[in-house]
C-alpha cells in the first residue's frame, strides 16, 4: 500500500510502500477515494501539537469498505462510508452523555497502530486515521455509511470541516432562530459555521476575516454582513449591527489567542462564545473574568462540532441532497495522490477552502 509518510516535522511527505495490518475485532479496512486537507493536518505536519514520527496524517476521508473484522455491525463490504477521527466505545461516561468525540476509552488501535514500514518498524496513525494513504484500518465507530450516489470527494468533507463548523453552531452553541452570530475566521470550518447559522435561522450572520476574498466567499455561503478587523473597528461594527448590544453568539474558528480575546469583546451580556480553533500547545489567551461574571457570558469549547456522527452525518447528507448545504463549493481543487506536496503547499497559503486528494 502507498502512503504519504512524514518523517520530520515541517518536511515534505514521501510516498512509499507501507504495510497495513488487517482489521481485528471491531475494525474495518476502507479503500479511500478521497481525503481532504484540513488545517489540523498542516498543524501536525509542522509539529504544533507534537506527536510521534514517522507518521501518516490525513483524517477527512471517504471510500469503500473492502474488509470487515469480527463483531462489526451495521457496515458491510462494499458500503460507501465517511471515515472520521472520532473513535468511540458507546459505553463510557462521555459516550452515554452524547459526547462520542470525547470518548475516554482505550482501543486496540491506540496501542498498536495498523501501519508499519517495510522493515516492520511502527508508523504512527495520525489523528487515529492515517488517511493520506490508499487504504486505512479504523475502528468501526469511525465510519458512517452514506448513499452510493453521494460523490466521495464531496462526502470526505463531512468527516471534519463540515461537522466541526456546522456542529459548533447547531450542537454546541444551539443557536436560536433570529439570533445574531459572529463567525471569526472564514476558512473551511468558518464557512460551515456560517452554513450552520443559516440552518439555525439566525437573522444576523457576521463573517469576520482579514482576507477580503474570504469574506466575499462567506457572503455566498449565507453571511449577511462581513467585517475585516484589519481595516475597520470590529467591535464598533458588530455593535452597530446588533443595536449596540453585541452578538448573541460568537464562534471562533481560528486558533489564534487574539481571536478569542476579541471574541469576548463582541458578545452581548449573557452571550455565548464557542471556541473551535485550537492554537499550538502552550499558547494562552487572556480574558476578563470580571466582565465574564458580571455580564453573565458563557465560553464553550467545541471538539468536532460536538457531533454524534452516526446521526449528524446522515442529516448533513440529507441537507446536501436537498440543496440546503453547500459541499461542491467547498472544494478549491483536486490533486492526484502523487501531487500531495503541491496540494499541501497550496493549502498552507490560506486561499484554498479545501484541497482534496483523490485516489
Amino acid at each position: 500500500m502507498r502512503a504519504a509518510v512524514c518523517r520530520a516535522f515541517g518536511a515534505s511527505l514521501v510516498i512509499e510502500d507501507v504495510q497495513l495490518a488487517p482489521p481485528n475485532h471491531g475494525e474495518l479496512r476502507v479503500r479511500l477515494a478521497a481525503c481532504a486537507i484540513c488545517q489540523s493536518d498542516l498543524h501536525y505536519l509542522e509539529g504544533a501539537w507534537g506527536g510521534s514520527l514517522p507518521a501518516v496524517f490525513g483524517h477527512e476521508a471517504a471510500g469503500v469498505v473492502v474488509e470487515v473484522g469480527e463483531g462489526v455491525k451495521g457496515v458491510a463490504e462494499g458500503d460507501h462510508v465517511v471515515v472520521t477521527l472520532i473513535r468511540s466505545c458507546g459505553s463510557c461516561s462521555p459516550c452515554t452523555h452524547g459526547e462520542p468525540a470525547l470518548c475516554d476509552a482505550s482501543f486496540a488501535l491506540d496501542g498498536r497502530g495498523p501501519l508499519t514500514d517495510a522493515d516492520g518498524g511502527p508508523i504512527a496513525q495520525g489523528l487515529r486515521t492515517g488517511a493520506f494513504a490508499e487504504e486505512v484500518v479504523v475502528h468501526a465507530s469511525q465510519a458512517v455509511r452514506i448513499p452510493r450516489e453521494l460523490p466521495l470527494d464531496r462526502a470526505a468533507l463531512l468527516a471534519c470541516g463540515v461537522i466541526t463548523g456546522f456542529g459548533a453552531v447547531v450542537n454546541t452553541a444551539r443557536v436560536e432562530p433570529s439570533a445574531s452570530v459572529v463567525v471569526i475566521g472564514t476558512g473551511g470550518v468558518g464557512l460551515n459555521a456560517v452554513q450552520g447559522a443559516v440552518h439555525a435561522g439566525a437573522a444576523t450572520i457576521v463573517a469576520m476575516d482579514l482576507a477580503d476574498a474570504k469574506l466575499e466567499t462567506a457572503r455566498a455561503f449565507g453571511a449577511t454582513h462581513t467585517v475585516n478587523p484589519g481595516s475597520e473597528d470590529a467591535v464598533a461594527a458588530v455593535l452597530a449591527l446588533t443595536g449596540g448590544r453585541g452578538a448573541d453568539y460568537v464562534i471562533v474558528t481560528v486558533g489564534a489567542p487574539s481571536a478569542v480575546e476579541q471574541g469576548q469583546l463582541l458578545l452581548r451580556r449573557a452571550g455565548t462564545m464557542v471556541i473551535v480553533g485550537m492554537p499550538a500547545s502552550g499558547v494562552l489567551a487572556t480574558i476578563d473574568p470580571g466582565a465574564l461574571a458580571n455580564d453573565g457570558q458563557r465560553i464553550l469549547g467545541s471538539k468536532m462540532g460536538s457531533a454524534q456522527i452516526q446521526a449528524d452525518i446522515p442529516k448533513l447528507v440529507e441537507l446536501y441532497q436537498g440543496g440546503r448545504l453547500k459541499l461542491d463549493e467547498l472544494v478549491s481543487a483536486r490533486y492526484p495522490f502523487s501531487e500531495i506536496n503541491e496540494a499541501i503547499a497550496a493549502s498552507s497559503g490560506g486561499s484554498a477552502i479545501r484541497n482534496v486528494i483523490v485516489f
